[in-house]
């Protein structure tokens, strides 16, 4: 955690707000200080790519530094679109294409595989346990109506995830590209231009990982089938690509009930939600 006594500054401190896990310091102009730190050859290299839309990073320590950017009130549903974007130039802008050992496929598919079994077996307990119930709870009763979903849906990925490996099997190289790590609304501001605020968890890797974690963050806000194809207007994904971000995205939660019978409803109900809206966006597209 930042301490306000580790912060430097060289002017006189006028005004010292917290947001988040940020704090911002007035001292006649506002800078944002956040825990963490980001590549500096990361940084470099998206300022040698002219990638304009992010504001100026200075690690500092365990802490790295940011100038305030004030947002415009917009609505959420322009925001995400200029978000979409932006993701899809930022991929555009860092792609390449890295050597991998064969071993480098496999591996993923072990793991989501072993992922797969793994929930099929905790659905399958707890299910055994909701059964042997004489009076189960309301959200016990609605995951024990449900279940049957949740299997389907573990078949279907495990079904994908086969076909998947069919298709990566035999590759040696995998196009990467600079990921932002975190997308969500709230990374997102814009002022006279755009800007993603919040790269600590930026890296190389598949350009799908930042589609994966902005379906985790808004899979139920926004119409994802629209951003999809805005996304892909830019910077089309292979079909290997697109075979896994569904597979990822159309994995079920791990629910786990407590006693709060209100939020136990809310969470399974949530979360079926999520699963009947990813079936609608990833069916179209698999039957092509």
């Amino acid at each position: 955690m930042i301490k306000i006594n580790d912060l430097k500054s060289k002017k006189p401190i006028k005004r010292i707000e917290k947001n988040g896990k940020s704090i911002i310091i007035d001292n006649g102009e506002k800078t944002v200080y956040k825990e963490g730190y980001i590549d500096n050859e990361i940084l470099d290299y998206l300022k040698s790519r002219n990638f304009e839309y992010m504001p100026n990073i200075k690690n500092n320590g365990l802490y790295y530094t940011m100038n305030y950017i004030k947002s415009l009130n917009i609505p959420n549903e322009q925001k995400i679109i200029d978000l979409i974007k932006i993701t899809s130039l930022l991929h555009n802008k860092t792609t390449h294409y890295k050597e991998i050992d064969l071993d480098y496929y496999n591996k993923l598919y072990e793991d989501i595989y072993n992922n797969i079994e793994y929930l099929y077996s905790y659905y399958t307990d707890l299910i055994t346990l909701i059964e042997a119930k004489v009076f189960p709870s309301p959200s016990e009763q609605l995951l024990e109506r449900n279940i049957s979903k949740i299997y389907e849906v573990l078949e279907y990925n495990e079904k994908k995830l086969r076909q998947w490996h069919t298709l990566v099997k035999n590759k040696t190289k995998e196009r990467k590209v600079i990921i932002h790590g975190n997308l969500k609304i709230d990374n997102f501001i814009r002022n006279k231009n755009s800007y993603l605020i919040s790269w600590d968890k930026t890296k190389i890797a598949s350009p799908i990982f930042d589609l994966y974690k902005l379906y985790q963050n808004h899979a139920l806000d926004f119409d994802f089938t629209h951003l999809l194809k805005i996304y892909e207007n830019n910077y089309p994904l292979t079909k290997d690509e697109k075979e896994l971000l569904f597979i990822l995205i159309n994995m079920p939660d791990k629910l786990k009930l407590n006693k709060n019978e209100y939020e136990n409803c809310k969470k399974i109900s949530k979360s079926l939600d999520r699963i009947y809206k990813t079936e609608k966006l990833i069916l179209p597209e698999t039957s092509k």
